[in-house]
């Protein structure tokens, strides 16, 4: 009999790192859900990954509910389980510089969209995951949302966020024991986001991830993971 194909879906996977997670467990052998809000830079990325595997486009919204309940209707027509999770997608405003002067906009926008975000997503996609024999969850986070060395002031509300998420990774653990549920930090990455000074390349960042949603152990969950190791929270 032959081996299921294993199957994942990346949030956030249209450019940057989520698309190189995709890239890579396309690679892998795996089929892969393609998740981004935008329609044509997702139906884009998924024309560019198609040579290397079984690539679908997802549309997916993971700050609207009613956008995650529409994918995993979407999602369940196309397929009937989920191994891997990465909730991937984030965001880091241009206006979050300053703990003072953070509105409640952007602080309740960062929140929605990188903690509550992979949150409900989870949620959502959890009936399918326990559909898998190895379900795994990756969060992807942020050494800016560590608190064992205390914060340093740069962009409070997505540290702040990323902090919570960790959070989300250590509760949905303990919810989910039979699953590998892991929160990993890329590092400073050369993306729209981390900027052209950063000191990883994309794949380089990608890499940690990858190997927390298709290879690392089934036994490790519920902690926080940079290059393979394990890192305070």
């Amino acid at each position: 009999m032959a081996k299921q194909k294993r199957i994942a879906l990346v949030t956030g996977a249209n450019k940057g790192i989520g698309f190189e997670v995709a890239r890579d467990l396309a690679r892998k052998g795996f089929h892969v859900f393609l998740g981004a809000r935008d329609e044509k830079a997702g139906h884009a990325a998924e024309e560019k990954l198609r040579k290397e595997g079984e690539v679908t486009f997802l549309k997916i919204d993971i700050a609207n509910r009613e956008s995650i309940e529409r994918a995993v209707e979407e999602f369940s027509r196309q397929a009937d389980h989920l191994d891997t999770l990465v909730n991937n997608a984030g965001i880091l405003l241009d206006e979050d510089k300053d703990v003072l002067t953070t509105t409640p906009e952007i602080f309740e926008k960062t929140l929605r969209t990188n903690t509550l975000g992979p949150l409900l997503v989870s949620q959502a996609f959890v009936p399918l995951l326990k559909k898998s024999s190895a379900p795994r969850i990756v969060n992807v986070s942020s050494g800016g949302g560590q608190l064992a060395d205390g914060a340093d002031g740069w962009a409070p509300a997505y540290c702040i966020s990323k902090t919570a998420l960790n959070g989300v990774t250590s509760q949905l653990a303990a919810a989910l024991p039979k699953f590998a549920i892991n929160s990993v930090c890329p590092g400073w990455v050369r993306t729209d986001m981390g900027g052209a000074n950063a000191t990883r390349s994309i794949a380089e960042g990608a890499a940690g991830i990858v190997w927390l949603a298709a290879d690392a152990p089934q036994k490790e969950t519920g902690k926080f993971w940079r290059d393979r190791k394990v890192i305070p929270w």
